[in-house]
């Protein structure tokens, strides 16, 4: 095991958006930045960035306005973390974070005072607050119910361009589908191979040769997000060009290539930023002292021995390992911090699998005060230090209330913001 002597600023664990957008933000104002975690959530996102879509959660009620929807969470649910936030925090950091993305190859776009409708790969519609730019011609298209071809490869699973039409039919006649080899390839296809290929100039023309018999009076083409892994754009213009039709993508199935292009992005921002990364590293025990606490990062030969002065936990829930059940209750395993959960395991979950309501341990997980310091029992922080920000926050369920990434984003933000004082 190695050890670094250098006694960092900040630790940030976690890789997911949270960790992710924690170590950006601490390393734009300066900050000496050290960030473990293994594969979080960001790999098998879709690429949306969520602010907030619904609430109730169980009226399922849909929101087009996700600052409302905001206001009127935290008005009814019990210390929601949003309600730690003001209005212009929640913005700032979507913009410096969405800003970062762009500098690095990876456009995101959208309204700001209110979200965007885009389609699932299953052909539902779904609000969510930014897009990438590959896929907001998608946006256009939906609103305008354009006549639209939808592209699908023999061979790529969790995509149908058949199943979105279906589904889409009734209120946009004017959808339709084709199914073609994709170029040179045979046998089952993987959205990264496939995004490779496309890299390749001849192949993009292969593909619009093979296309031209099916696009008819198509104003827009759709095709499942594997138009390149890193200058999606190039790839979209290139085709467009040959086309002479506007091109989007919609995102596969996870694992999909959008998570790859998050990632690919942050792995090129952080180093650049001075951020040392120890990817696919676990922090597996800390010992606080007086002025640093001490962290034991991966195993084997790669382990080794990291400082920081503070600490940033984004770990996560269960996914992450930020979290951890155990037979009778809810765990936080580096800190051994308590969680809000339910009394009992017993009261974890509702009788049906899919209420309406979802399960109340969706809502387990860190207490924090109003700087995003975790708490103990008695209600004080833990460790002036110790912050907390993401999904291991308690009191909300970001999966069905659409707020995933931008609550990890924004509760990131504030988490940096209260550690500079």
């Amino acid at each position: 095991m190695t050890t670094d002597n250098t006694i960092y600023d900040v630790m940030v664990i976690g890789s997911g958006f949270a960790g992710m957008a924690a170590a950006l933000f601490a390393a734009n104002r300066g900050l000496n930045v050290v960030q473990a975690g293994s594969t979080g959530g960001i790999d098998f996102s879709t690429g949306f960035i969520d602010l907030m879509g619904v609430h109730p959660i169980e009226e399922g009620k849909r929101w087009m306005d996700p600052w409302a929807c905001i206001d009127t969470a935290v008005k009814e649910m019990e210390g929601h973390p949003y309600g730690l936030l003001s209005k212009d925090e929640i913005a700032e950091s979507i913009t410096e974070f969405t800003a970062a993305l762009s500098e690095n190859g990876l456009d995101y776009v959208g309204y700001d005072d209110r979200n965007t409708c885009i389609m699932t790969p299953v052909g539902t519609v779904k609000r969510t607050y930014r897009v990438p730019k590959t896929a907001w011609k998608g946006v256009e298209a939906l609103e305008k119910k354009a006549p639209t071809l939808i592209v699908d490869f023999f061979g790529l699973k969790g995509f149908s361009g058949n199943q979105l039409v279906e589904v889409r039919k009734k209120d946009w006649p004017d959808l339709r589908c084709a199914r073609l080899e994709f170029p040179g390839a045979r046998g089952e296809l993987y959205p990264e191979h496939m995004a490779w290929q496309l890299a390749d100039a001849s192949n993009r023309e292969k593909l619009a040769e093979a296309l031209a018999s099916h696009i008819g009076d198509a104003e827009y083409i759709g095709f499942p997000a594997v138009l390149g892994l890193n200058d999606p754009l190039s790839v979209i213009a290139h085709l467009e060009e040959l086309t002479g039709k506007q091109v989007f993508e919609i995102p596969t199935m996870p694992p999909s290539i959008s998570g790859p292009r998050l990632r690919g992005a942050f792995d090129r921002c952080l180093p650049a930023k001075g951020i040392r990364t120890l990817s696919q590293k676990m922090v597996g025990a800390v010992t606080v002292g007086d002025d640093y606490m001490e962290f034991s990062v991966g195993k084997g030969a790669g382990a080794c021995m990291v400082k920081a002065k503070a600490v940033i936990l984004a770990s996560g829930r269960f996914f992450g390992k930020g979290l951890k059940g155990q037979r009778d209750k809810v765990v936080e395993p580096l800190f051994d911090i308590p969680i809000r959960q339910p009394e009992g395991r017993d009261g974890w979950h509702e009788q049906q699998f899919f209420d309406a309501s979802g399960h109340p341990v969706n809502l387990a997980g860190i207490e924090v005060d109003a700087k995003l310091r975790p708490l103990n029992k008695e209600g004080e922080p833990v460790h002036e230090t110790l912050f907390a920000a993401g999904a291991i926050l308690a009191n909300h369920d970001w999966m069905r209330q659409k707020c995933g990434a931008g609550l990890a984003i924004a509760t990131a933000y504030k988490a940096v913001k209260s550690l500079k004082g």
